[in-house]
């Protein structure tokens, strides 16, 4: 009896020890999907929260909110919202004036506006009109959706005149991990759930709420008529890794398996993300391996009373022992071949999983390699389109040259040396020309590193002038630059000279046929940015062009023109520079803008 109640305590401290073990097993990758989760959400904010205060930059929306003009007006920046919120894949984008009326809405043409509904009773409005960067979280009092608002001030000088308002849509979070094998919870700083993998649990509370929160969850209309009823969650026990809880009223026993409650803070938004996982499959595990422990302590068990027994007899000993040998040998010769299968398989395994590494470096290889060769075409591209400018150029001298070299031979044989060495001195300025040419030229067409150095700006502009120049001479057209010469910024002088050129080359192309003949290049410091644009009188650019102007081989040019590479190619070296180009909506003409890291000055 003692030595069965000493079996009984070791396999139920082995059942409790193989629990715990697996709970930290579960706890662990519990924790490692949280922290995922997580940054999958702070991804989600982070990608929209710029969004509110780069458009509240669009001096358009304070000249609206200063006048807003007749119904044209109001359509335009209407249809401007839309577009911007099309392109970010916002939810909905809207601007409200100081008192919190919608002057202008993403989805004006929607079945339920947002314009001219008042919504001065939200949070994030009054942190807006505070100067601040308003956050919230609610659903829509229009659309009934939820959503993760941004809004930030609109001014002009230091007068804030309104807001404007980004909504997103979070329900992705819970699409995406809905099958995990975890249930994610997200709640507010009231502890309100309001993102769930588990539809049921969608706004109810982690505990009851104070009728005071209530009244101010209501006063904000957070969540509409939403119960807010607490989800019947207690705690049965705590570990270093979490709490372990109960999910649902008391049931009788036996009572089912608890979650693992873990949690982790988001500060910024202002949440708690929480995990539940549950324990069932390591409460099996550890039954199933003391099930296997008590089989195997009662086979041991058994084997002692046979031997005992054998003793009787030494044949029956004899026997019986070379019958449990043998039975070892084969455990034994099972267990070696079973190590050797797993060796084999994880070498297999080993290996496929190098040749995989080696595979993706080679494609990664490849790829650069296409990209600079897709580069350096497109630079060539370019020089062809322009050799019979540059043909016209370098024909211009040498037929000076030759010109020179007869009169040179003419006066030398009448002996009149002063001024044989006066057309030598013309021929001498000629060859520089000419030589000032091609290493422009060579420059622009030699491949680069793509190191990122610091360069100033107008030197750069300076250099692409000098190459565009037979282009612009052939179309008879006229370029100003105002460019200081104390911009300096972080970017390739090869690659950056590149997407000057092609911009250029396309403004000479779009003047060539029109009646003023003008390319104009600005720039400016804004912040840690350095902005040019280029500017040109030509047609311009057809609005339902402007989304589609920077994908690969779209041109508006004949057959045989261009291959519509030069603008997604200056698009991709501007985006790898750190930087951004976009096609900016003008009266006359087309405006591209060119933003650029700036590069500290040196002291």
């Amino acid at each position: 009896m003692a030595l069965l109640a000493l079996v009984c305590v070791g396999l139920w401290g082995l059942a409790r020890w193989a629990y715990h073990d697996g709970v930290e097993r579960l706890a662990e990758q519990a924790r490692t999907d949280l922290d995922l989760y997580v940054v999958h959400l702070q991804g989600l904010l982070a990608k929209y929260e710029p969004l509110p205060e780069l458009l509240a930059t669009n001096p358009r929306l304070t000249e609206f909110l200063r006048a807003p003009g007749g119904r044209e007006s109001i359509v335009a920046l209407n249809r401007y919202l839309e577009t911007v919120n099309r392109i970010s894949d916002a939810t909905d984008t809207y601007l409200m004036d100081a008192e919190g009326l919608t002057i202008a809405a993403s989805n004006w043409n929607a079945e339920r506006p947002f314009v001219g509904r008042d919504f001065s009773f939200r949070p994030y409005f009054h942190d807006a009109m505070d100067g601040e960067l308003g956050r919230y979280f609610a659903l829509g009092t229009t659309s009934k959706r939820r959503g993760y608002y941004f809004a930030y001030p609109v001014r002009e000088d230091h007068e804030i005149l309104g807001a404007v308002v980004v909504k997103i849509d979070v329900t992705e979070a819970e699409r995406r991990w809905a099958k995990s094998g975890h249930v994610f919870l997200v709640t507010d700083p009231d502890g309100v759930i309001f993102i769930s993998t588990e539809p049921a649990q969608r706004f109810r509370t982690l505990h009851p709420l104070d009728p005071e929160v209530r009244r101010r969850i209501r006063a904000s209309n957070r969540y509409l008529d939403a119960a807010l009823e607490p989800l019947e969650l207690a705690v049965r026990d705590t570990t270093a890794d979490g709490a372990l809880v109960r999910l649902g009223p008391p049931a009788p026993w036996p009572e089912p398996p608890p979650y693992l409650l873990q949690s982790r803070a988001m500060q910024n938004a202002g949440w708690q993300v929480h995990v539940l996982s549950n324990t069932g499959t390591v409460m099996r595990d550890s039954l199933k391996l003391t099930a296997l422990a008590g089989a195997l302590l009662a086979v041991t068990a058994l084997g002692v009373a046979l031997l005992l027994q054998r003793q009787r007899s030494r044949r029956a000993h004899a026997a019986l022992t070379e019958r449990a040998r043998a039975t070892l040998e084969r455990i034994n010769l099972e267990l070696e071949a079973r190590v050797a299968t797993r060796t084999e398989e994880l070498t297999r395994t080993n290996r496929r999983l190098r040749a995989e590494i080696d595979e993706r470096l080679r494609a990664e290889q490849a790829l650069r390699e296409t990209q600079q060769a897709l580069i350096q075409s497109a630079k060539l591209a370019t020089l062809g389109q322009m050799s019979a400018s540059i043909n016209h150029e370098l024909n211009q001298p040498l037929a000076a040259i030759r010109t020179y070299a007869d009169n040179g031979r003419l006066l030398l044989a009448k002996e009149r040396h002063q001024e044989v060495a006066a057309n030598l001195g013309q021929i001498l300025a000629l060859t520089e020309r000419m030589a000032k040419i091609g290493s422009q030229f060579k420059l622009f067409a030699r491949k680069t590193s793509g190191e990122l150095t610091r360069l100033p700006l107008a030197a750069v502009i300076e250099g692409a002038t000098r190459i565009i120049a037979p282009m612009l001479a052939r179309c008879h057209g006229e370029l100003i630059a105002r460019v200081p010469d104390h911009l300096q910024v972080r970017a390739n002088d090869v690659l950056l000279q590149q997407v000057i050129v092609n911009l250029l080359g396309n403004a000479c192309q779009a003047i060539a046929e029109a009646e003023q003949r003008r390319i104009e290049i600005d720039a400016r410091r804004e912040g840690d940015t350095v902005v040019t644009w280029v500017r040109d009188t030509g047609p311009g650019i057809p609005e339902s062009d402007l989304a589609v102007i920077f994908e690969p081989f779209f041109t508006t040019k004949a057959a045989g023109d261009g291959l519509g590479l030069g603008l997604a190619i200056s698009s991709r070296i501007t985006t790898e520079m750190g930087g951004a180009l976009v096609a900016k909506p003008a009266r006359a003409g087309a405006c591209f803008e060119l933003r650029l890291p700036a590069a500290e000055t040196p002291e």
